[in-house]
């Protein structure tokens, strides 16, 4: 995988980075896939919504709405 300066970009750091940000949020209002995709985006990792998805799926980390908090 590429981010946007060309460079190899391991699943690895990626699924670092969206641990990080998970744990990071607001338990109030969880980020969905679609925020976290745009924020990898941000970040410099274009990364596909159903991506995310993926790899949230593999890090064992529920959808938003099973990790919203009241």
């Amino acid at each position: 995988m590429k981010n946007d300066q060309g460079e190899d970009v391991s699943t690895r750091e990626i699924k670092k980075i969206l641990e990080m940000s998970i744990e990071d949020e607001n338990k109030r209002k969880p980020l969905t896939d679609e925020k976290l995709a745009k924020l990898l985006k941000e970040k410099g990792y274009p990364i596909a919504r159903r991506t995310v998805a993926k790899y949230r799926e593999q890090l064992d980390i529920p959808v938003a709405r099973m990790r919203k908090e009241i």
